[in-house]
Formats: C-alpha cells, structure tokens, sequence
C-alpha cells in the first residue's frame, strides 16, 4: 500500500495519536512524510523523539506550531518568543533526524488580539517585531519561519494576519530561506486576490508549504473544527494547486484537519481515507498529471 509520494499527513489530522501512534500509522499507510506537532514530540522529549522519526524513515514536512506573540512587551512575550526559539531548534534537530528531503519548516500562527484590548494594528505591527527578533535564530538553525494566514474570522483570538498578502509583506524584510509563508486552502481560498498573491509568493520563492483541506458550512459551533476531507467542500482545488505548483512550489502537501469526527474515528482510517481525498481531490492537478 502507497500514497501519493508528496502526501503528508498533518499529524494535527489524528490529533489524539501519540508520536509513535501517529508515526506507526502514517508509515503504515505508505505515507513517505508527516508534519509533525510540538506537544507529542515534548511528551517524549526532543532527543527520544529525534530517535523515534529517523526510525520510522519518514520526512518531515513542517514542524507545528510557533507564533502567538501578539501580545505587548512584557513577561508574556519574553516567554512566548522563548518558547519559539525553542520551536526553531526543536525543528531543526526532527528535520536532521528525517528522511532525505525533509523540510526545517515552523509553522507559525501569528495570535490574536491581546485580551482587554482592540488594536488590531498595533497586534500586527508586533508580529513583525517578533520576526525581527527570530529571524537571526532561524538563520543560524537551517529553519524556515512559515507566517501562516488564518481566515478572518480567526482576526480577534488565533490571528491577525489574515491574507496571503499580508504575509508576504510581513516577510518581505528577510531572506526566502529565514522567512516564508503556510499556504493553507482553508485560509485562503475566499480571497479574491489569492491568485495574484500565490504567484507573487513563488516569484519571491516565500512558499514554505501548501496544506489542504476543505470548507463547508455550515460551520460547527467552534469554528476551530470546520475542516473537511479535501473534495467534501466548495473548495476548488484544481485552480489553488494549479497555481501553487505554475508557481514553483514541488515540496510536500500536507492535508491538516480539524474535525471532531475525524479526530474521533481509528486512525488508520482517518489515514487511508485521508489518502483517498488527496488521490481524488489533489493530485489529478500535480505537475505530473496537468499541463499548466
């Protein structure tokens, strides 16, 4: 049994899966590459959990997630860009322990607007404080920053970079290689400028990874898991991965969903119909299978 040789599986997609658990199944699935996320790899600790990945023989796609450091100059945010120096390393050492072909990519996710306050741009001027100040760490590390923009009803709570374009400028000081961008389809697919934005992204060499999933609504009560197999939404897949690949983007894709069903069904088959959707949903619009 194989997957697509650029699926990834988001390890957020079987959320409750331990390290082990999430890189048995996704191996077993003939997944080359997951995505992995901080809280599994700390319950075991960096080093064990280094060992544990080059074992499994997958590669990394993206490390998840850093960010969250909207919030004024204080103890908060001493800690919040602490713990993401922390990330940058943590991705560094899993990325080394990879497959061949693994990608030093932290996803980050900007915050939100800080608790007690409205102002929205003084929120975004502090994420590009917070990239200044990573950056050189990212540099020395190998570690790509990936800004990662949320849809905006995410602006007041998880983040307020809500487009491609604002990303992009965010970015737009630093080195592709220190600073790039998440291109995410449950984010962006609305935009009307997303075209224009994904092709800007590849022109600039910015696109760090491409992840997908699906919208649909009715939303759930909270929004947070509003996601869907690839191919049960509105989503038009042809066209986004259309432009992501004419844009020059050849990495891995990672299908990331947040879905109380899905998070409550057996992993293996959360794997395999995962790999199912990506087959009918994605792949038919790769560079190997459409003339662009």
């Amino acid at each position: 049994m194989s997957a697509h040789p650029r699926l990834s599986l988001n390890q957020a997609t079987i959320r409750h899966a331990s390290l082990d658990e999430a890189l048995e199944v996704t191996a077993a699935g003939g997944y080359e590459s997951i995505g992995l996320w901080r809280e599994p790899v700390q319950a075991v600790g960096l080093g064990e959990a280094a060992r544990r990945f080059a074992d499994s023989g997958l590669r990394l796609s993206t490390y998840c997630r850093g960010g969250f450091f909207t919030m004024p100059e204080g103890p908060a945010r001493r800690a919040s860009i602490d713990d993401n120096r922390r990330g940058i390393a943590e991705t560094a050492t899993l990325a080394a322990a990879g497959a061949p072909g693994s990608a030093s990519v932290y996803v980050l996710v900007a915050g939100g607007i800080p608790e007690g306050s409205t102002d929205l741009i003084g929120a975004r001027a502090r994420v590009a404080e917070a990239l200044a100040e990573l950056a050189p760490d990212a540099r020395a590390a190998g570690v790509t920053l990936a800004i990662e923009p949320l849809h905006p009803m995410y602006a007041s709570d998880r983040a307020v970079v809500s487009t491609l374009g604002q990303a992009l400028d965010l970015a737009a000081p630093f080195d592709p290689s220190v600073v790039g961008v998440t291109l995410d389809t449950f984010h962006i697919w609305w935009d009307p400028e997303v075209l224009s934005q994904i092709a800007r992204a590849g022109a600039e060499g910015r696109i760090a990874t491409y992840q997908v999933c699906d919208w649909r609504t009715p939303l759930p009560a909270d929004v947070l898991l509003g996601r869907h197999y690839p191919g049960d939404g509105v989503i038009d897949f042809a066209t986004l991965t259309a432009a992501v690949e004419a844009a020059g983007y050849a990495g891995d894709i990672e299908v990331e969903i947040f879905n109380q069903e899905v998070w409550d069904a057996p992993f293996a088959d959360v794997v395999a119909r995962t790999a199912e959707a990506f087959e009918s949903a994605v792949a038919p619009h790769l560079a190997a299978s459409v003339i662009i």
